[in-house]
């Protein structure tokens, strides 16, 4: 499209043409502009929940493995941690609402640990999972699910 005809268009509709021209920016090649969609890229904190709920499963898996710590019906956990944190970084409603009740009943579970054994790791580990509830539940990573 020429400028002449662009110019025309304009005046007699009010707005430009619909086509989209590839744009030219100082950072890089020339590109048709692109509108993200709904959701392409998770959240930094979503992703750092995700990268959480993986370190979980991992320990609770070595745990499982060396025989000391936990029993194997443990396991089952451990497949839900790493299915939430598939889901939360495809931004599923449903892995949302798994890593949710997670970290809140790690959150109570440690703070519990905390008052009954005034272990101090009870209270930075009840903490982080709180600090991880609130995030989850903002509305703005909300409105990011689907």
């Amino acid at each position: 499209m020429t400028e002449e005809s662009k110019s025309a268009e304009t005046e007699n509709t009010g707005v430009e043409s619909e086509k989209s021209e590839p744009t030219n920016t100082e950072s890089g090649p020339a590109r048709v502009g692109i509108t993200p969609g709904r959701g392409q890229l998770p959240l930094p904190g979503v992703a750092a929940i995700a990268l959480y709920m993986l370190v979980l499963a991992a320990v609770i898996i070595v745990g499982v493995v060396h025989g000391r710590h936990y029993p194997p019906v443990f396991l089952v956990f451990a497949a839900l941690f790493m299915a939430s944190s598939a889901g939360l970084l495809m931004l599923f409603r449903w892995a949302w609402s798994l890593a949710l009740g997670a970290v809140l009943l790690l959150a109570s579970y440690n703070l519990w640990i905390f008052t009954r054994e005034h272990q101090l790791s009870g209270l930075v580990q009840g903490l982080l999972n709180l600090v991880f509830s609130l995030y989850l539940i903002r509305p703005e990573v909300r409105e990011k699910l689907r």
